[in-house]
Formats: structure tokens, sequence, C-alpha cells
């Protein structure tokens, strides 16, 4: 039996992907065979197509960071697992999700509750995770909180909105006009990037400084973002570095930064800190799924698509028109 992935065939754009078949194998020893049912499609699906990581993957590879699916089969190794046939997982898998089958192992797994829909649970393992940490354990808000969210209809943006609201937080985001609709709903109070300067209008707005700067843009958006930081403030970049060259200035800008002890910080966030450390993300997913089960919060998936028109949703991400998120689907879901 074969089954397909979306593979990446070369560096380049939307167009390098391509539908190839596979063996559908046994699992080995210590692996879950997961049937995949969703998959975000995020940017750094893109940035990795492009070569434009630290460490990006060897050509070819399917991109794909975060899955959700049901194990297929389980390894003889995992039989006595508490991971079961039928259960119902996502993973966090930087690549691979592009797919109709994955195999994972035990400390990939994460547990997902049943009756959740499939698109709006693959959205939290990625998006809303960043955010959830980004606002609870990177900048530690509290209710009353001043939030610059730069980047603010994207995906990863709106999963801020949609946390900052429920942390009673004061929200700034940055957009272009015609995407402040979703910024309004959740109570922020748009700057539109192309036609305003937001330094200057949040200078006015905000003279004692912002709370809290939330950067996934980089670059000059780094130094931008400080200026508008008030005193015992805190910019959290979690923003992809686009090479190893890249890292190394960020992190020397960031620890600069920080010995100057002039009452503001930078705090470096991304999701590879749970290779080092699993039980925060396993608590906060926890969380975030219990949110969405209860109806606090709900993912803006702008569109869905089947698992094999990757290249299709890839390129309409890279369009710059995407509100919120796009999601890949099995076609039993879709």
């Amino acid at each position: 039996m074969k089954y397909k992935r979306v593979v990446a065939v070369k560096i380049g754009g939307p167009q390098v992907l391509q539908i190839q078949d596979f063996e559908l194998r046994e699992p080995s020893r210590d692996e879950f065979r997961i049937k995949i049912q969703a998959v975000p499609v995020c940017l750094p699906d893109v940035q990795a197509r492009y070569g434009l990581s630290p460490y990006p993957p060897r050509i070819p590879f399917t991109p794909g960071y975060a899955v959700i699916g049901v194990i297929d089969a389980v390894g003889d190794g995992e039989r006595r697992s508490t991971f079961r046939a039928g259960d119902r997982v996502a993973a966090l898998t930087v690549i691979g999700g592009y797919s109709e089958y994955i195999f994972l192992k035990k400390n990939q797994l994460i547990p997902v509750p049943s009756g959740i829909d499939a698109a709006d649970a693959a959205v939290l393992i990625l998006n809303y995770m960043v955010a959830y940490q980004v606002l609870h354990r990177s900048a530690r808000v509290t209710s009353g909180s001043s939030l610059l969210i730069i980047g603010a209809s994207g995906g990863i943006g709106t999963a801020l909105l949609q946390l900052g609201k429920l942390a009673g937080l004061k929200m700034y985001g940055l957009a272009s006009k015609s995407k402040h609709a979703i910024l309004e709903e959740y109570g922020a109070a748009p700057i539109d990037y192309h036609t305003q300067d937001f330094v200057e209008v949040l200078r006015q707005l905000e003279p004692g400084g912002i709370d809290v700067v939330a950067d996934g843009m980089g670059g000059d958006y780094y130094n931008r973002g400080l200026s508008v930081l008030g005193k015992g403030g805190v910019l959290v970049e979690y923003g992809n570095p686009l090479g190893f060259s890249h890292l190394l200035r960020l992190l020397g800008k960031t620890l600069t930064t920080n010995l100057r002890f002039n009452g503001k910080t930078v705090k470096l966030y991304g999701t590879s800190f749970s290779v080092f450390n699993r039980r925060p993300f396993l608590e906060d997913w926890e969380i975030l799924f219990s949110l969405l089960a209860a109806g606090k919060i709900k993912p803006v998936i702008e569109h869905r698509y089947a698992i094999l028109d990757a290249p299709e949703a890839n390129a309409r991400l890279e369009s710059g028109r995407v509100t919120g998120n796009l999601v890949l689907l099995s076609p039993e879901i879709l």
C-alpha cells in the first residue's frame, strides 16, 4: 500500500512542492504510525522551503510544523504504552506534516481531547502555544497591562488578540487597513503600518510607554518596538531568525540590550525550548484545549484545504492576504 506526501524537491517558491508516493510501512519497534487529520500552514514552513532558517532541513523534505491525527498502528515495543491505536494525538513535528501518514516516537505525542475540531486543534499546537507562552511565561502579563502586537492579523497575531482579550490587556496591533476589523473585534486599537508611524502614534497614546511588545517580524521592528517600551517593559521576540548569522546578531543585540540595565528587557522565545523541558508545553497545551472546549477561544481560520493542496495553500500564505490561519485537512475531515 502506498501513501502520499508533499515534498519540497528544491529551494524555492510553492512550485517546488511536489506530491510523491511512498510505501506505507509498519512502524518500527518504538514508533507510532499516525494517520494525519489536520496540519496548519505556517510561516516556518515557507521559511524552511526557502532555506531561511539557522538550521534549514536538507532537501528534499516534507514541510509541516505540527499535526493532529489518529494512531493507526503501534510498534511492538510500545504495546504497553499509554497511547494506543485509535487515540487522537498531536505533535510539534517541525517538518514532515504535509503527509497522509507520519511516524513518531512516544516522547513527541501530545494527547488531544475528543470532540475538538481537528483544524482548531492543529492551530493550537503551534500558533496558540506561541501566543500563550509569549504572554504568560515570557512577559508574565497581568490584567490591565498594555500590549503591542507587531503583525496582529496573522496566525499568531490573532491568537495573541484572543488570549490578550481573555487576559484583560489593553491592546494595540499593527496591520494593514484591510485587516483592521479583526483587531477591533477583539478590542485592539489598530495601527496601519503602511501609513502610520507606530512609534509616534504610541508615544502620543501611551506617553509612559508600553508594558509588552510581542514581535514576530524582527528586523527594524526590534529597535522600534524597544523604543516604545516603558520602564519595566518587556519585548518578546518570537520570530524565526532567517539564518545562522541572523541568530548570532539577534543574540548579540539581546545581550547588549539587557546589559544596559535601563529598565527594559528583551526575551527570546522559541518552541525549540520544548526539547529541554517539555513539561511547560504539555501543561499549556492542556490549558489551551480546555479554553477551546469551553468556547473561550476560537481560532480564526480563513480557509481549509486538502492536505495534497498544500502548494495552493502555501501560495496563499505567501500572498500576504491571509487573515488568521490556513489549515490542511485529510479528505474525511474536509
